[in-house]
């Protein structure tokens, strides 16, 4: 199996992608690197079984349909803000992690996301289904709160600032999956050095915990929203040590 994990931006600068290559018990990192266009992620694409973005695939429900609605008839629903800021997605993983994610509808996260469902829009285009809940190749990821469920921290690890506490976390992470993770010490660096180099890293660890049944169900309930809005894979705890 060959997962992909995508730290998607809404321009190549900021975008990073790591492609892992299963083999039996082990995992190794092919490549890990910086820039993806939109064309080198369609290239990385047709190498991966599953591929896990760290962005969101829809918006809510509630806000599509408010904006609809206001742009037909002017009309706007009687509706708390939370509910057209955040997903039902959204709200389980506030469950999980103490905190809201950032809003699609209203914080810049929202520009990732129309490059990333540009990008699922063109794979639909060649004739591949495509299932927003994650069922597919394709699987919305949220690296920040896998940390966090597999033990590690989850704040305070971006940008300069954060570069301590990413050093230590890369340093931990790596005695972790010393057993069974290949990378090279050159990548290594490359995520104590960039956050968007180890998110990626993440999103590919949790793409194959996707594909191999490590992660947490869609209460059947939510499925059918899911499938609309998009869905969060948030792998089990005690995943990361399962996924070779």
């Amino acid at each position: 199996m060959v997962t992909l994990g995508v730290d998607l931006a809404s321009q190549p600068k900021r975008t990073a992608t790591c492609l892992i290559r299963w083999d039996g018990g082990s995992a190794h990192v092919e490549t890990l690197s910086m820039g993806a266009t939109d064309s080198d992620l369609h290239e990385l694409f047709r190498r991966a079984d599953k591929i896990g973005i760290d962005a969101p695939f829809d918006w809510p429900v509630r806000f599509t349909r408010a904006i609809a609605d206001y742009s037909a008839s002017t009309v706007w629903p009687s509706v708390d803000v939370p509910r057209l800021r955040f997903r039902r997605t959204d709200e389980v993983a506030k469950q999980t992690m103490g905190r809201w994610p950032l809003s699609v509808s209203s914080d810049l996260i929202a520009v990732p996301a129309m490059r990333a469902v540009r990008l699922l829009a063109e794979t639909a285009a060649t004739g591949e289904a495509i299932d927003r809940s994650g069922r597919r190749r394709f699987v919305e990821v949220y690296p920040a709160a896998a940390l966090s469920i597999w033990g590690f921290p989850s704040r305070g690890y971006k940008r300069a600032r954060g570069a301590t506490v990413r050093a230590e976390l890369v340093r931990d992470f790596a005695e972790q999956t010393t057993d069974w993770l290949t990378l090279s010490e050159e990548d290594w660096a490359q995520c104590r050095a960039s956050d968007d180099m180890l998110d990626a890293l993440v999103a590919a660890l949790v793409a194959r915990a996707a594909a191999t049944g490590h992660c947490e169900p869609i209460p059947p309930d939510d499925q059918e929203i899911a499938n609309e809005e998009g869905w969060i894979a948030l792998p089990q705890t005690g995943s990361l040590d399962q996924l070779a």
